[in-house]
C-alpha cells in the first residue's frame, strides 16, 4: 500500500500566477479549507513544492 498525504489549501489563489492555479486544480483543490488525500510520490511532492505557501501537508 502506498503512503498517503493530506493536502489542505490554506491561502487564496487571488493574485497568483496561472501555473499555481493549475497546480492546485490538479491536486483537487480550489477553495480555502478544501483538502484532498493524495499518494506520496515524487510528482505530488514537486507540485507541493511549487505551491508550498498556499497549502499545508499532513502525512498519514
Amino acid at each position: 500500500m502506498a503512503k498517503k498525504i493530506i493536502v489542505k489549501q490554506i491561502k487564496s489563489v487571488i493574485g497568483r500566477p496561472e501555473s499555481q492555479r493549475k497546480i492546485l486544480a490538479a491536486m483537487g483543490l480550489g477553495r480555502i479549507g478544501k483538502s484532498n488525500e493524495l499518494d506520496d510520490n515524487a510528482s505530488v511532492r514537486g507540485m507541493i513544492a511549487k505551491v508550498s505557501h498556499l497549502v499545508s501537508v499532513v502525512e498519514k
